[in-house]
């Protein structure tokens, strides 16, 4: 009597392969941002990547794959992206120091973004593959992808720039990349050649970081945010300089109005 052989749900072959490490490394990544390597977080984010750029190609290699093969691919991939492109950099940008009310808006408001796009391209690539098939040759918007290669690059800069504008720009980063995810703008989509160009650029970046980068990692507390303490560090003791100046007129008038009676 022969033995049934064991059974999975899913899909388990060579087109979803790529798709799979991306989220393994993504995942592992925040393992490593929330101990403060930040320098391998960067990499496993561009890894990640990698892995995204070309896991769609990988997948149109097989000829003869079923429709839910088809539904499968599109589903799993928006569904990693989600970790790798939306929780992963948030995540990382909230470690450097994104923090306080207005780091954690900005946070919410990345994440968020990120979802409402990749569920308004499910919908799209879902009606798309009912009529055509093959790659779409333009975005509508921003891919999440493009994270992976903004924000080591953004990381990259953090040697150049003064500490408290490179706080500025990880701010600045999550709300103008938030804000193209789901903002309705056609975006050509780069060939096989860019895609190998892109991910030199990016290697290069990614060595560059592990070489000469050296990051201090923020007090762990929500209530510190950077660019808040720089700012009441600023307005401080002009305040305090405003509060004595006044106190010192008041007592002034106080000696000054015995004498005149």
């Amino acid at each position: 009597m022969k033995k049934n052989p064991l059974k999975f749900i899913g899909f388990y072959d060579y087109t979803v392969v790529l798709t799979y490490l991306s989220l393994i490394s993504s995942v592992w990544g925040m393992t490593r941002a929330i101990h403060g390597d930040y320098k391998l977080a960067i990499f496993c984010l561009a890894f990640s990547g990698i892995c995204d750029a070309f896991d769609g190609r990988v997948a149109r290699m097989k000829k003869n794959r079923t429709e839910d093969e088809k539904n499968f691919g599109i589903q799993l991939d928006s569904l990693c992206d989600v970790v790798c492109f939306g929780v992963f950099p948030a995540l990382i940008c909230y470690l450097l120091g994104v923090r306080g009310f207005l780091g954690v808006a900005l946070v919410l408001f990345y994440c968020l973004c990120a979802v409402i796009r990749l569920a308004f391209f499910n919908v799209l690539e879902a009606k798309r593959q009912q009529t055509e098939g093959g790659a779409t040759k333009t975005y509508r918007g921003l891919p999440v992808t493009s994270i992976a290669f903004i924000l080591p690059l953004t990381f990259w800069l953090q040697f150049i720039l003064p500490e408290i504008a490179f706080f500025i720009l990880l701010h600045a980063v999550l709300l103008v990349v938030g804000f193209l995810f789901i903002f309705d703008f056609p975006m050509p989509k780069p060939g096989l050649k860019a895609i190998i160009s892109f991910s030199v650029v990016l290697a290069v970046t990614v060595g560059i970081i592990f070489a000469y980068t050296t990051f201090r990692v923020p007090a762990p507390t929500d209530e510190d945010n950077p660019i808040v303490e720089e700012i009441s560090e600023e307005i401080t003791p002009l305040v305090e300089e405003f509060v004595e100046d006044i106190i010192e007129d008041l007592t002034e008038e106080e000696h000054a109005e015995p004498q005149a009676s």
